[in-house]
């Protein structure tokens, strides 16, 4: 039976993290059951449901991807960034509601939530696109790395032809949007966002008291924002071109509709993803680096601790710095995890459907691709089936978007 734990920091915050075992440890020995059409996710049998709690019966329909032998591999570990969750209660340590929020902030919501008209194509401003052809194609695996992830079963899908950027919004992109917008992200409201400790200097972890209970590497640096990735006194002048990191799902959403077009359902990134070949495990085929070629931004050597870099990059890297996919898509996988408009869910029916979108509500929105902290021994998600998921208010230093867009405006 799934257990699910709730995560607090070592020292009491705002934060909470996401319901798992260890950082992001499955057991080897756990076997996934099919989950009984009345039992409650993130429940034991035996558990009262909390009073408060409105929850729907799972249809007996929908399945949790399983491997056919129900093993679970030992890859089903995680680097933890999906337990990376803002806590709405107010923190006894002196902690900030929203009453609290500066009117500066305030006269930024204003104006992000006016109607804008779509920005000229500027590279400096928004990315180009590409139509990804439609048609039947499949979603998810028969074959998953992590089950617990949902990443089964395999499910046909008629998709209508879309666009998407050719690469992940960059901070000079972004800067753009803030100049001309005032816009002010949820991180900088906050006051802070999490960073992986392992690219933060001596003298900033000395002052941080506080980390993920589960995933200590992870640290939640005060003053750290998309223009400030690794906290006060950083900056992005030498990183212009590298994706933008710190923004949350409304952040992400806040630029799209700006830049006059919408953050790609999963089902569209996984079409896109897999770049004209089918069923295979990366964007470019089926072994990691064919001809001893790296294809993505990715960890090498012994995670959390050494990066050896072989790929070039230690952190990320800028945008378009790998060979694109077969669609001229760049840094599908790797680099920086990407928002998708998807609510998060682990049931799925095999039903065939056309334009997927996913649940109409949930907690937690889908994020795919994986970032320059996966690695095949702790975060095995930079395959194309892998996703995983975070509260749409979260920020991490590895987590980032794309946009897309509709050649059919009528078309979600």
């Amino acid at each position: 039976m799934l257990r699910c734990f709730t995560f607090t920091l070592i020292v009491l915050t705002k934060y909470s993290a996401f319901c798992t075992e260890g950082p992001g440890l499955v057991p080897p020995d756990l076997v996934v059951d099919p989950v009984p059409p009345d039992l409650v996710v993130g429940t034991r049998a035996d558990d009262p449901v909390p009073p408060d709690l409105v929850v729907e019966p799972v249809p007996p329909d929908l399945v949790v991807g399983t491997r056919a032998d129900g093993a679970v591999p030992s890859e089903s570990a995680g680097c933890g960034c999906q337990s990376l969750k803002r806590d709405s209660v107010l923190d006894p340590l002196g902690g900030r509601t929203s009453s609290s929020v500066s009117p500066d902030v305030k006269y930024s919501r204003m104006m992000n939530e006016m109607p804008s008209n779509p920005r000229d194509e500027d590279e400096d401003t928004t990315s180009k696109m590409v139509l990804i052809p439609g048609g039947e194609t499949l979603m998810g695996t028969d074959e998953p790395g992590i089950p617990p992830d949902g990443e089964g079963p395999q499910r046909p899908v008629v998709l209508d032809p879309f666009l998407m950027d050719t690469q992940e919004v960059s901070n000079l992109q972004f800067q753009a949007f803030v100049a001309a917008t005032g816009y002010v992200t949820e991180a900088e409201q906050y006051g802070d966002s999490f960073v992986f400790e392992g690219i933060l200097s001596e003298e900033v972890k000395s002052q941080i008291s506080q980390a993920v209970a589960a995933a200590p590497w992870w640290l939640p640096v005060k003053g750290a924002s998309w223009k400030s990735p690794e906290g006060q006194g950083s900056d992005v002048t030498e990183r212009l071109q590298h994706p933008v990191l710190h923004v949350s799902w409304k952040d992400a959403e806040a630029y799209c509709s700006w830049a006059g077009k919408r953050l790609p359902h999963g089902g569209r990134v996984g079409h896109a993803l897999q770049g004209r070949l089918k069923d295979r495990l990366f964007p470019w085929g089926n072994k990691l680096t064919p001809k001893d070629q790296h294809y993505a931004n990715l960890w090498q050597g012994d995670f959390p601790t050494h990066n050896s870099a072989e790929d070039g990059y230690a952190q990320t890297s800028p945008v378009m710095s790998f060979p694109a996919n077969g669609y001229g898509l760049y840094d599908m996988v790797g680099n920086a995890w990407e928002w998708t408009s998807d609510w998060w869910t682990v049931y799925h029916t095999t039903d065939r459907q056309r334009n997927p979108t996913g649940p109409s509500s949930g907690s937690e929105r889908v994020k795919k691709g994986g970032s320059y902290m996966c690695h095949k021994s702790y975060c095995y998600r930079y395959r194309c089936a892998a996703r995983s998921q975070n509260t749409p208010d979260s920020s991490a230093s590895n987590l980032g978007f794309r946009c897309a867009g509709a050649v059919d405006p009528g078309v979600i």
